[in-house]
């Protein structure tokens, strides 16, 4: 298989699991998060660092917000890794208010599949 045929599966790939990402995100679906999250997982919130069984049990609660929509993803593929700049807005159920977040996923190709090993989000409220 040429480098070229390989990225532009990886890239399909891993553009599908940033939108389940978020789409389990908003739909606290902890188990389809389950199937592509590393064992060694690590996410950072403002103010938390959560490990796989941390978020899992996290996401499994009702989410404080609602309407999450992408704005804008960067997929960057360096070798094994692959790096996922995004940007979405969401509105916060409490108060209404509309916010946007920033994120950056780590994706790295184990056994032949991409499992996301690290999360990092600037996400006011959520």
């Amino acid at each position: 298989m040429n480098d070229t045929k390989q990225s532009t599966e990886d890239l399909a790939i891993l553009e599908q699991l940033n939108l389940d990402y978020n789409h389990a995100d908003q739909a606290s679906d902890a188990k389809r998060f389950s199937e592509f999250l590393a064992d060694d997982f690590i996410v950072q919130t403002p103010g938390v660092t959560r490990n796989r069984d941390e978020y899992l049990e996290y996401i499994a609660k009702p989410r404080p917000f609602k309407d999450l929509a992408l704005r804008e993803a960067k997929i960057r593929i360096l070798g094994d890794v692959a790096l996922i700049h995004g940007r979405a807005a969401y509105t916060m159920i409490a108060d209404g208010v509309e916010q946007e977040a920033l994120y950056t996923d780590v994706y790295q190709k184990r056994e032949g599949a991409w499992v996301c090993v690290s999360a990092c989000a600037i996400a006011p409220g959520a």
